[in-house]
C-alpha cells in the first residue's frame, strides 16, 4: 500500500524527502545519547531500575537507527526510486516511533510511577526538545512526525494528568494543543522545504537546458553586462574569436576586444565602429562581418535592460550562394563572359560617365559573329557548336585589350565595347587583331576545324550617342561585313544607316502589301524546245511599291524571310497560280517556288489540296519547284511532303541545280521529276566549249535518271541552237522566249506558241 506522502508527491521530490529524514546520523546519535545519559542520571537519582530499562533501550535505539541511517547511504537509492524509498521510510517509521515511545515511557515512569521531581523535569524537557528535533529533522514525513509526536505527547500527558492536581491536569490538556501546534509546524517546514527543492530542481533544469542550448546553438553568443563586460559566452563564439586573435573573452571589455581586432586588421574597420555604435547606444541591429578565407558572419546585437547579446551567423554558405546565382545572372553559362544584360549594365555605366566627363574622349563597338556558325552545328552537332564557342570566347578574352568590356550576346554573336580610344585607327587595329586571332584552325575533339567571324565596327567621339545607337550601327556594319563576303571586318558609315532606314521602310511596306493584295503574279513560259510550245509557266511574285516602282525579287523575298512573311506570300502564290492556271488553254502546267521556310511555315499539302480543289484543277498540272539548299536545311520534313504530293501526280522540280551542293544522292533519294539547270551553265555556252561540254553533261546526267532536263537563262537564239545541237535539254527557259509577263498576257501567249501554225513553222525551221 502506497504511502499518503509517497501519493501526494512526485517521485524526485519523495526521495529528497526521505533523505533529507537519513540525514545527518551523527546529530542524531549524539542526541539520542543525551537522553540515554539523562536518563541514566534520572535513574540514579530515583534509583528506579525501570529509568535504568529507559536508560539502556536509549542506547540500543540509538544504535540501531545508526546502523539503519549508514545502511540507507550505502543503498544509494536513484532519485527516482520510488519503492525504495517508500521502503526506507517505513524502516524510518518504525525506528522514529520506538524511539518516540522510549520518549513517552521515560515520562510517564518519571510522573506517574516514580514521581522524583528532577526525573519528571529532565524527562519532560528532554522530551520537548526531543519533538522540536522531530520537527525540524522529519518534518517532511507526515506520518512519521504524527507518529512520533502522539507518541511523546499522549504518555506525557498522562503523566502529568496521574500526577494529581489540577495545574497537571491542565497542563496536559495544554500538551494536546501543543501536539496540533508542533505538527503544524512539521507541515508548514515541509512545504518551504518542497518548494525549495522544486525551486532548485527547477533552476538545475533551467540550467541544465540553458547550458545544452548554448552547447547546441549553431551559433557563436555572447552576453554583455551594464559595464559591456562579456558575462555568458558558448563555445562557438570563444573559437571564432580565438580565430581573430582574441583567445579569452569571459570577463573583458568587448569593446576593448573589438577595438584591438581593429587595430590588429582582424576585423573591417567600419564593421567594429557599426558594433561599438550600437553597444555603446544599447540598440539593436545587424552588422556583417567580412573575415579572412572567404568567411562572412552577420552578427545580431539584441539590448534589453542595459545588457546587449550578440548572436553571430555563420551566413558564409549563403553569401557563397547568392554570389554564385548573382553571377549566374550576369553571366552567360557557356562561355563564363558578361551575358547581354550585364554588358549592358556595364557599358551604359561607361557612357553616363563619359557624358559627365568634360573629355569623354572616343568609344568603340565591335559586333563579332562567327561565319556559318549553322553549319557546324548541323554538320557536327550541337556539343561540338558548345565547345567551338568555348574556344572562340577564349580566343576572344585573349585578343582583346584589358580595358575592353567582352560579353556574348547569345548564339555565335559577341560584342565588344572600348572606352576612351584614340581615333579609329586604333579601333580598325582592335578589329584586324581579332581577324588573325582567329587565322589559326581550331581543335575539336580531335577534329581541326577552320572557324572565321566577322566584325562590325563603329566609333563614336559624340557624347549623346547612347548604346542602342552604337548596337544598331555596329549591326549594321556587321551586316555588310557578311555580305561581303564574311571573315572581314566593316566599319559604321552614314550610307549604311540610309541602307538601314530604306531597310526599314521596305519592311513595313511589305508587311503592308502582304497584307492588302499590294502583290502581283507573272509568270514566264517553260518552252519545249522540240514543239516549241509552252508546257509550263512559272509563277513569280512581283511588288510594285506605289512609291519606289517595282521592288526586285532579290530585295523583298529576303526581306519577306527576313520578317516570317514568306509562307503568307508561299500560300498566296499557290492559290492564285492555280487559279491562272485554270483559264489557260490545253494541258500547261504552272510551277510554284517553295523556299525552306515553307516546310514549316505553312500546312503546304493542305494548302495545295484545297486550291486544287476550289479551282478544279489535276494535281499533274501543278509543279513544285524546290531548290537543293531547302531540301538540305529541311530534309525530313521535306521528303514526306514531296513524297505524298508526288504520290498525288504533282509534278517535282529541283531548281537552280548546279549552285547548291549538287549532290546526287538527293536526286536519287526524292521523287523529282524535273532537273532546272541555273542560268549560270548556260551563260558562256555560245563561245566556251567548256561550258557547253559541261551543260550537255549534266543533261545527260539528268536524262540517264529519267529527269525532264530545263536550261534556265537561254537569252540569245545562239544559245538555243547550241542547246538543241549539242545537249539532251528538252525545255527551256529564258528571255528568248518571253520575260515574265502579267497574268493577262500570259494566256495570249500560250495560245500563239501552243496554235497549229506555230508547230508548223518551228517543224520547218527544224528541218
Amino acid at each position: 500500500m502506497l504511502t499518503s506522502a509517497r501519493k501526494s508527491m512526485p517521485a524526485l521530490d519523495y526521495v529528497s524527502i526521505i533523505r533529507s529524514v537519513y540525514g545527518d546520523r551523527r546529530a542524531m546519535l549524539l542526541g539520542t545519547f543525551t537522553a540515554a545519559l539523562t536518563a541514566a542520571l534520572t535513574a540514579h537519582s530515583a534509583s528506579s531500575p525501570a529509568l535504568a530499562l529507559v536508560t539502556l533501550a536509549f542506547v540500543i535505539i540509538g544504535l540501531f537507527r545508526y546502523a539503519d541511517m549508514r545502511a540507507f547511504w550505502r543503498a544509494s537509492i536513484d532519485g527516482d526510486d520510488a519503492s525504495a524509498a517508500e521502503y526506507w521510510e517505513n524502516r524510518a517509521v518504525l525506528s522514529g516511533g520506538l524511539l518516540a515511545l522510549v520518549y513517552g515511557i521515560w515520562c510517564f515512569v518519571s510522573m506517574a510511577v516514580v514521581r522524583d521531581p528532577f526525573a519528571a523535569m529532565a524527562s519532560a524537557a528532554l522530551s520537548i526538545a526531543a519533538m522540536v528535533g522531530i520537527c525540524a529533522r522529519n518534518f517532511g514525513l507526515d506520518r512519521l512526525v504524527t507518529i512520533q509526536l502522539v507518541l511523546v505527547t499522549v504518555p506525557l500527558a498522562a503523566g502529568y494528568a496521574l500526577h494529581g492536581g489540577g495545574y497537571y491536569i491542565v497542563l496536559a490538556g495544554l500538551l494536546g494543543v501543543m501536539l496540533s501546534s508542533f505538527r503544524k509546524l512539521a507541515g508548514d517546514i515541509r512545504a518551504i522545504l518542497l518548494s525549495a527543492v522544486h525551486g532548485r530542481i527547477e533552476a538545475s533544469r533551467l540550467a541544465a537546458e540553458l547550458d545544452m542550448a548554448m552547447s547546441t546553438l549553431e551559433h557563436g553568443l555572447c552576453m554583455l553586462d551594464e559595464a559591456g563586460v562579456v558575462c555568458v559566452v558558448n563555445e562557438r563564439a570563444v573559437r571564432l574569436f580565438a580565430r581573430l586573435g582574441a583567445p579569452k573573452l569571459m570577463g573583458n571589455s568587448f569593446a576593448a576586444t573589438l577595438t584591438d581586432m581593429g587595430a590588429n586588421g582582424h576585423l573591417p574597420r567600419m564593421a567594429v565602429d557599426r558594433l561599438l555604435d550600437l553597444i555603446t547606444r544599447r540598440q539593436s541591429g545587424k552588422v556583417l562581418l567580412s573575415l579572412p578565407e572567404g568567411l562572412y558572419y552577420e552578427v545580431t546585437v539584441s539590448a534589453r535592460l542595459e545588457r546587449c547579446v550578440l548572436l553571430l551567423e555563420d551566413i558564409s554558405s549563403r553569401v557563397s550562394s547568392e554570389e554564385r546565382i548573382h553571377f549566374m545572372a550576369r553571366h552567360d553559362a557557356l562561355t563564363g563572359l558578361p551575358n547581354r544584360t550585364y554588358f549592358g549594365e556595364l557599358a551604359a555605366e561607361h557612357i553616363a560617365s563619359r557624358r559627365s566627363s568634360l573629355d569623354g574622349g572616343a568609344v568603340a563597338l565591335m559586333i563579332i559573329d562567327v561565319d556559318d556558325f549553322k553549319h557546324v552545328n548541323d554538320t557536327f552537332g550541337h556539343i561540338v557548336g558548345d565547345h567551338l564557342l568555348r574556344q572562340v570566347a577564349q580566343r576572344l578574352r585573349a585578343t582583346v585589350p584589358v580595358d575592353a568590356i567582352l560579353a556574348r550576346l547569345g548564339g555565335d554573336e559577341f560584342v565588344v565595347y572600348r572606352g576612351a580610344i584614340a581615333d579609329t585607327a586604333q579601333a580598325n587595329s582592335d578589329a584586324q587583331a581579332l581577324l588573325e586571332a582567329f587565322a589559326t584552325p581550331f581543335e575539336l575533339d580531335g577534329m581541326v576545324l577552320q572557324a572565321n567571324v566577322s566584325i562590325g565596327l563603329v566609333t563614336s567621339g559624340n557624347a549623346d550617342d547612347g548604346l542602342d545607337d552604337l548596337m544598331t550601327k555596329a549591326d549594321l556594319a556587321l551586316y555588310s561585313a557578311k555580305g561581303d563576303g564574311k571573315a572581314r571586318s566593316q566599319i559604321f558609315h552614314a550610307q549604311m544607316d540610309i541602307d538601314y532606314h530604306y531597310r526599314q521602310r521596305l519592311k513595313a511596306d511589305l508587311r503592308e502589301a502582304v497584307q492588302h493584295g499590294g502583290l502581283t503574279l507573272t509568270f514566264q513560259p517553260l518552252v519545249d524546245i522540240a514543239t516549241r510550245k509552252v508546257v509550263a509557266c512559272e509563277a513569280l511574285a512581283r511588288w510594285d511599291h506605289p512609291e519606289l516602282g517595282l521592288v526586285a525579287p532579290s530585295t523583298f523575298i529576303p526581306l519577306a524571310e527576313e520578317m516570317g512573311l514568306i509562307s503568307q506570300i508561299t500560300e498566296w502564290v499557290i492559290g492564285t497560280a492555280i487559279e491562272q492556271c485554270s483559264a489557260w488553254p490545253g494541258a500547261v502546267s504552272v510551277a510554284v517556288n517553295i523556299s525552306a521556310r515553307d516546310f514549316r511555315g505553312v500546312d503546304l499539302m493542305a494548302v495545295i489540296e484545297e486550291a486544287l480543289a476550289r479551282c478544279g484543277l489535276a494535281p499533274s498540272r501543278l509543279e513544285i519547284e524546290v531548290t537543293e539548299t531547302a531540301v538540305i536545311e529541311e530534309h525530313d520534313i521535306a521528303k514526306r511532303l514531296l513524297t505524298a504530293l508526288a504520290a498525288k501526280g504533282v509534278a517535282i522540280a529541283l531548281d537552280d541545280f548546279g549552285t547548291g551542293y549538287s549532290s546526287l544522292s538527293y536526286l536519287h533519294a526524292l521523287p523529282f521529276t524535273k532537273l532546272k539547270i541555273d542560268r549560270s551553265f548556260v551563260a558562256d555556252i555560245a563561245s566556251d566549249e567548256k561550258s557547253l561540254q559541261l551543260l550537255a553533261n549534266v543533261a545527260r546526267l539528268g536524262r540517264d535518271l529519267d529527269l525532264i532536263v530545263v536550261a534556265e537563262g537561254v537569252e540569245t537564239e545562239a544559245q538555243l541552237d547550241r542547246v538543241l545541237e549539242h545537249t539532251k535539254v528538252q525545255q527551256v527557259q529564258g528571255y528568248f522566249f518571253s520575260r515574265p509577263l502579267p497574268a493577262r498576257d500570259i494566256a495570249e501567249l500560250i495560245g500563239r506558241l501552243n496554235a497549229p501554225r506555230r508547230l508548223v513553222q518551228a517543224n520547218r525551221r527544224l528541218g
